[in-house]
Parts: structure tokens; sequence; C-alpha cells
């Protein structure tokens, strides 16, 4: 897979190359990976994906494999083992994030069924395909990821921005950002 055309952003690494090819882009409807990602992504606020993607594996250990319903019922001993485990993002804005998340999570889910249902409802359950030919012409934000925030954030989420949640929407599949050449673009 190595003479394989690909977005220029994950070259270089090897990790990125993995996520690339397994994973960016591809349409995620597993209720539990889509809390995961929605968290990582907002633990990436202002570090490189790269960081975050090196701590994956320690994130699951520490949070449970993003159980929501254990992550909601976190105590301040379990918030200061985390402000004290370096193979994750100390922050404790951060920390505190996620588990108002998953509080946010249960919720959601127990009002539509599934988190899938709720979060797919920003593209109209269909994946968005874009047809960019550079990486300069990706967007940061759409209408679609600002409609997401401001519902998200006004269900008690943290770490939502338009942002966030438009990378959120290209890791998970809700937007299709792969270029034009690539590869592993929708034909």
């Amino acid at each position: 897979m190595k003479d394989l055309t690909r977005c220029p952003w994950c070259q270089g690494h090897e990790i990125y190359l993995r996520y690339h090819d397994e994973e960016w882009g591809t349409p995620c409807h597993d209720d539990q990976q889509l809390f995961e990602m929605l968290c990582l992504e907002g633990a990436q606020a202002g570090l490189s994906w790269l960081t975050i993607l090196n701590k994956r594996e320690t994130y699951r250990l520490a949070f449970d494999q993003f159980d929501a319903v254990k992550i909601s019922n976190y105590d301040e001993a379990k918030r200061a083992a985390l402000m004290n485990d370096a193979g994750i993002v100390r922050n404790r804005l951060k920390i505190n994030g996620f588990i108002e998340n998953a509080k946010a999570y249960l919720r959601v889910r127990e009002e539509f069924g599934s988190f899938d249902r709720y979060i797919w409802q920003f593209v109209g359950g269909q994946p968005i395909v874009n047809h960019w030919e550079r990486l300069g012409e990706v967007p940061t934000s759409t209408p679609q990821s600002d409609a997401m925030s401001k519902d998200l954030k006004k269900r008690g989420f943290k770490f939502v921005g338009s942002t966030i949640c438009y990378a959120f929407m290209q890791a998970t599949g809700m937007v299709d950002d792969h270029l034009v050449g690539c590869w592993k673009r929708r034909r």
C-alpha cells in the first residue's frame, strides 16, 4: 500500500497512514466509537492530532474503553488519578469535559434511542461527499458543523466548537474530505 496516492496530511507518520487508510472518512455508526471520537477530538483542542493518536490506547485504558456509564460516575479520586496519568493530556478542563460529555451522551442516547441517530441527523443521515482537489480547499467548519456544535453545547457537551465538530465529522465519515486523487475517496 506504499504506492497508493493519499491525502497529503497523513504523509510521514505510520500512525497517520494507518488512521487515514483504516478509519478517517469511513462512516461510523457505532455509538461507543462515535462517543470516543467526539471525546478525542475535544482532547485534541490546541494540540496536534498525532499527539492524541499516540495516546489513544492509553486514553482507552484510562477512560474504561469509553464506557459512558462508567465515565459519568467518576468521582474525585478517579479525576485525581486521571490528572496523574502521564499517558493522557493532563488538563483538568478536558478531563472534566469527558465526564460531562458522558452524562450528556447518555441523555441524548435515551432521548433519541441511539447517539448515532442523533449525530447523523446533522448530515441528513448520509455522508457529505466533497470534491476537493487541494488540501487548502478543505474548510475547518461548515453550516452543518455550526449546527452540530450549537446543539451539542445546548445539551451540555464540552469541547465541541464548530471546528472540533467538523474534524469529528471528517473522522467518522459524516463528511468525506479525501482529496480527489486519494485512493480512499468514494468514487
